[in-house]
């Protein structure tokens, strides 16, 4: 990769540097989490060590669960970096007996979202983790390599393409399009299918697809699974799934329970423009596309996600409709505060809902258009 560009999160990785706590990074593959650790590994100025768990040396390494075996190997370091450490067995334990007995060493664990799959970490280190996501690059990280006036240029293709970091530092759309193509058929599920109560990687990529017509718009479960032939129940677990491995995520209705208000649907949002956009095969112009609206309002709902989580927000995000059709796109809940937002492509003067106004006062309302979305994302 020609350029590096510093993740938001890595400042407060290092923050939490002797706390005696491990530090879990977890994330989609191919989103540049080893280049992470060898950025933290290359400005740590003490003695360290960066194992993989794909190796079988590492294994062998790790094999004998004793005090007295970590002790040996660990003990004059300072820093010791496990990536890929989902396939190492009883990773949990592992991490928890280095923790509890090599003292004064940070410790740095990577995974795929395997570890929340299969629960690997679990009980052992309840109390004695720090825990991360890296997602496909914000807007903001890219904005440290971009003016403003650049940020603007890129977002048509942004929006069509997505911001995996080797797709967003390619300049060949061709080339884009294979990254994003091998990534859906080689790695996007593969956690998921490893999992061994999923045996149907041609249910997942209907699903997906279905998931994907449906950008916005609400989803019923029912639908999904009469269109698939499986029962609901299914199709729950495949959505908690894809949700688990940073395919996917859920956002539910607001209310603060007035009658008109609908609280039992979902919409799901990709992660990534670029996933969503591959899992249907399309990869047209954005000038071109009849799902602009559909494209836009998914980035922007994983462009805040992304920001929010980096800087250490703890928020929820809902939509907001009512039964009469009265509705706002997203409602952002941080710090018991609301913030309601509506996403158009271009300018227009709105105000919120005649409903939502008279029922939650003094909630700010902005629509987000490609004129201001920058300050919206950093």
């Amino acid at each position: 990769m020609e350029h590096y560009i510093e993740r938001q999160i890595r400042d407060r990785i290092e923050e939490r540097f002797g706390k005696g706590k491990a530090i879990i990074v977890t994330g989609p593959r191919r989103v540049g989490k080893t280049v992470l650790i060898k950025a933290i590994e290359a400005g740590f100025s003490g003695n360290s060590i960066l194992l993989n768990g794909e190796d079988v040396g590492t294994l062998e390494l790790l094999e004998r669960k004793s005090a007295e075996n970590y002790k040996a190997l660990f003990g004059t370091y300072d820093l010791l970096i496990i990536d890929e450490a989902q396939a190492i067995p009883e990773i949990g334990k592992i991490l928890k007996l280095i923790i509890d007995e090599v003292k004064g060493l940070d410790l740095i664990a990577t995974g795929s979202s395997a570890f929340d799959l299969s629960n690997l970490l679990g009980e052992p280190l309840t109390g004695r983790k720090y825990h991360f996501d890296l997602y496909p690059f914000s807007q903001a990280e890219l904005s440290s390599m971009e003016s403003r006036i650049e940020s603007y240029q890129k977002l048509d293709e942004r929006l069509v393409f997505g911001c995996y970091p080797e797709v967003a530092l390619m300049r060949d759309i061709e080339s884009k399009k294979e990254y994003l193509n091998e990534i859906v058929r080689s790695y996007l599920l593969k956690d998921i299918l490893a999992f061994e109560r999923v045996k149907s990687p041609v249910m997942l990529n209907k699903l997906l697809q279905l998931l994907a017509y449906q950008v916005g718009a609400e989803v019923s479960l029912e639908e999904l699974a009469r269109q698939l032939g499986v029962h609901r129940a299914t199709v729950e677990r495949y959505l908690d799934l894809l949700s688990k491995v940073f395919v996917i995520f859920r956002v539910g209705g607001f209310s603060s329970n007035l009658r008109k208000e609908v609280v039992k649907s979902s919409k799901y949002y990709f992660y990534d423009n670029g996933i969503r956009n591959a899992v249907i095969g399309d990869y047209s112009l954005f000038h071109t596309r009849k799902d602009q609206g559909q494209l836009w309002e998914n980035y922007l709902f994983a462009e805040r996600s992304k920001r929010n989580s980096n800087l250490g927000h703890r928020t929820e995000f809902f939509f907001w409709r009512t039964y009469d059709q009265q509705e706002i796109d997203m409602i952002e809940r941080m710090d018991g505060k609301l913030a309601a937002f509506e996403f158009k492509l271009r300018k227009r003067k709105e105000k919120p809902p005649a409903f939502f106004s008279k029922n939650y006062p003094g909630v700010p309302f902005q629509v987000i258009t490609k004129d201001n979305y920058l300050d919206f994302v950093l």
